[in-house]
């Protein structure tokens, strides 16, 4: 197989269109090929649809625990936003490669695939495996497809680095996500005659008003952990739709909202608080209309991420980064789906989240440089051991 340099890896795997509502079946296949020639055999992880597939590959023994490399497929949309160029082309402007997914997280992926002849090379007893998912930004479904897999491995992987991007800094913890629909049923009439209706939009907009309580009593009481920004778990509506005419009763409504929790607070207590509130509102509703109310839907569900700093592989980051300490972030990973398994998780990636989802998405090549040096090492240390 002809080795193919990071740029290039990067440049092949971003004019892959793998917004999460398409197939990244393309790119599954390109990375697969591209290992066979190396005589790696991948294992393929559908979905449902058979349109998207997760990768798993070894280098190295197979019946050894190794350590996990990474990174999800699936970008986000770019509708609606302004483009200097063709965002599923790469282009180099002021020391940056600017494309859809440079940050998160293809030039990850794009390194780990330029090392895997070094990987090959250097590695006899300990094996690196690379872990390639679909739709990790609508929930990590893909994530969660794979990891059961693992988890039934024998012996079962030892560590994972997830590639996010955070400046090649260590991360240990992230908030976990809980993404609700809320569909709110009510009664139609005339606007004259409400006292026989039940209104959607109003049950909604004192849902709403709940929502926000709740918001400012953790803002306000906690719990709090001071390494997150904010330090407290949040909670926010997002989107409203009901009502058709303002002399009718609206019949129905819809709105999304999120809570972004600490790892430590229970999201089962909280989604158990805000149905309560849910079945209070619901008995004025029920005594003029009986099928009145409020029905949840999980829109997607993010398992938070509390690596213990004693972990083996906190202690290897850091030494191999030349980082002595270690974050936490608010954003959500695939890191505690891999955690919840047993598999300890340290996410560690090239470029920053703030260059990432927005137009013109770029990384800096310094950082390109960094993770290449830190996969050096990493494949130095593997084959030491």
């Amino acid at each position: 197989m002809a080795t193919l340099s990071t740029l290039d890896l990067i440049t092949r795997l971003v004019s892959f269109d793998t917004t999460s509502r398409e197939s990244n079946l393309a790119l599954i296949d390109f990375v697969r090929d591209y290992l066979d020639g190396f005589d790696i055999t991948s294992e393929l992880v559908f979905d449902e649809s058979g349109r998207k597939a997760n990768l798993f590959a070894t280098i190295g023994p197979e019946d050894r625990s190794g350590v996990i490399l990474s990174g999800h497929t699936d970008v986000v949309p770019v509708d609606g936003q302004t483009w200097t160029n063709d965002p599923f082309e790469v282009w180099e402007r002021d020391g940056r490669l600017v494309g859809r997914g440079v940050a998160d997280m293809k030039s990850f992926i794009a390194i780990a695939l330029a090392k895997v002849p070094d990987a090959i090379a250097q590695i006899r007893k300990t094996p690196l495996h690379l872990a390639l998912t679909f739709d990790e930004e609508v929930g990590c479904l893909g994530a969660q497809k794979l990891v059961p897999i693992l988890e039934q491995r024998h012996p079962r992987p030892r560590a994972c680095i997830i590639g996010e991007p955070t400046l090649m800094k260590p991360i240990i913890g992230h908030k976990g996500k809980r993404s609700l629909r809320c569909h709110v049923h009510g009664l139609e009439c005339h606007s004259a005659m409400t006292h026989v209706g039940v209104n959607a939009v109003e049950a909604a907009a004192e849902m709403v008003a709940y929502l926000k309580s709740l918001a400012r009593r953790f803002r306000d009481e906690g719990p709090f952990d001071p390494d997150y920004d904010p330090p407290y778990t949040t909670v926010h509506t997002g989107h409203i739709d009901g009502g058709t005419a303002v002399n009718i009763v609206p019949k129905h409504c819809l709105f999304d909202f999120e809570f972004r929790h600490l790892p430590e607070h229970d999201p089962e207590t909280i989604l158990r608080e805000i149905h309560d509130e849910a079945e209070r509102l619901s008995i004025e509703m029920r005594q003029v209309y009986a099928r009145a109310g409020f029905d949840f839907q999980m829109i997607s569900n993010i398992t938070g991420l509390a690596t213990n700093g004693d972990e083996e592989i906190v202690a290897m980051v850091k030494q191999l980064t030349g980082v002595n300490g270690t974050g936490k972030v608010s954003f959500g990973t695939e890191g505690g789906v891999y955690q919840h398994a047993g598999i300890p998780t340290v996410i560690c990636g090239p470029g920053s989240i703030e260059q990432a989802h927005k137009p013109d998405e770029w990384i800096a090549l310094e950082q390109i440089t960094a993770c290449e040096t830190f996969l050096d090492r990493l494949i130095n240390r593997i084959a030491a051991e």
